[in-house]
């Protein structure tokens, strides 16, 4: 038992032997594969590519300067209506928010108080034309008696007294026509008075004009005591944009030989559209608001089709001067780093030079640059984050990228 032991211990440990050198064998041909595909890409490896960026001329032209303000749309005449007599809705004539003309009716209150009241004021004019007829007579009489008698006390035929009574008479009678006559005015006024009240029976538009949304019911009690405001029509061609300017803006304007009063205006909608139609100043408003250091100024847009609304807004912008042989750039040619401007400039031989410049204005999306390049060299518009100075680059034109399709919803 002791001998077979011992020969399996043997066979055991050549058995392990074994598989030991194939284990170290196969190890080390993985490592020489490894040092081989190392190698391989060691000589694969060669310089990084040559970045491409896409590149703009700089354009020289001459720009017009904008200068720009937030503007709020209002009527040319907002009128509010509101009633003059007391009564009960019992009409509207119109319909919200579509166009109406002057003296065109928009409600009606229940007529027949005042009806009533006209044909009052009519006979109380009536009754005092009356008066008068009759104090006339009595006056004409009262003359003819002192005409027979002043004949007669002359010759003493008849008594002093009966003169003074004839002459009283007489003065009294004149009196009673010039009162009778001034109770015709009075009925007169009053007969007046009753037809107009009938009249603001029927609420009229006083101006050509959109009329907005009735802020009152039918069956409602209406009263001009109550500073009720049954609607408001809005008079919209022209319209008013209203602007505020700086102290500073005011100033320059005044002093400058092409006043800003007679620079046509343009109207940037909410959509970023330009209004077909040039404005413009039409109204200053009489001093500076302390609080903002603003005045205001009012201007005029046509509009013929009604499309703007009191309550838009938009930005109203006039050219009140023009740069000549601008330079002009991208703004996305131009990288602010510290406080400080910079543009990648391809040079001849395409490698980058990056320059500090001086920046004017921006107009749309260029940038004006006053200083620090030339018209006609080439700068990076895109990929600007990929370049250093010195280094060579690949350029190619610049593509803007296409606007991205609108979404519904």
């Amino acid at each position: 038992m002791a001998r077979i032991g011992g020969l399996f211990d043997t066979k055991h440990l050549s058995r392990t032997i074994g598989r030991v050198a194939v284990m170290g064998a196969a190890a080390g041909l993985l490592s020489l594969l490894v040092a081989v595909g190392g190698c391989q890409q060691k000589e694969q490896a060669g310089p990084p590519p040559v970045p491409v960026v896409e590149v703009v001329k700089v354009v020289q032209q001459d720009v017009p300067i904008y200068s720009e303000w937030i503007g709020v749309l209002d009527g040319s005449v907002n009128a509010v209506i509101r009633p003059q007599v007391t009564g009960y809705l019992v009409k509207q004539n119109y319909v919200e928010g579509d166009i109406v003309k002057k003296g065109q009716v928009l409600f009606e209150i229940d007529p027949r108080t005042f009806q009533a009241e006209v044909k009052q004021a009519q006979a109380a004019l009536e009754q005092a034309k009356g008066e008068l007829a009759a104090q006339e007579a009595q006056a004409a009489t009262a003359r003819a008696d002192l005409a027979r008698i002043k004949p007669l006390a002359a010759k003493n035929a008849v008594s002093q007294k009966d003169l003074d009574y004839a002459i009283g008479r007489d003065l009294v009678t004149k009196a009673a026509v010039v009162s009778a006559k001034a109770g015709i005015a009075v009925a007169q006024a009053n007969l007046e008075k009753a037809q107009l009240e009938l009249g603001f029976t029927k609420i009229t538009s006083p101006v050509d004009g959109v009329a907005g949304i009735a802020k009152a019911q039918l069956g409602n009690l209406v009263s001009p005591s109550m500073q009720e405001e049954l609607t408001s029509v809005s008079a919209l061609d022209p319209i008013k944009a209203y602007i505020n300017v700086s102290e500073q803006e005011y100033l320059n304007a005044k002093g400058s030989e092409s006043r800003a009063a007679d620079a046509p205006l343009q109207l940037v909608l909410a959509d970023g559209s330009v209004y077909p139609h040039q404005g413009k100043m039409a109204l200053a408003d009489r001093q500076i608001d302390p609080a903002t250091g603003t005045l205001k100024i009012g201007t005029l847009f046509p509009n013929t089709g009604n499309l703007l609304r009191p309550g838009m807004y938009g930005k109203v912008r006039a050219i009140l001067q023009t740069k000549a042989g601008a330079l002009i750039v991208p703004q996305r040619a131009v990288t602010e780093m510290q406080g400080k401007y910079l543009v990648a400039v391809v040079a001849a031989d395409n490698t980058i030079d990056i320059r500090p410049v001086a920046v004017g204005e921006r107009i749309e999306s260029g940038w004006i640059i006053d200083k620090g390049l030339n018209a006609g060299e080439s700068v990076v518009a895109e990929g600007t984050q990929k370049v250093r100075p010195g280094m060579t680059v690949t350029p190619k034109p610049f593509e803007p990228a296409a606007p991205a399709p609108a979404s519904k919803g």
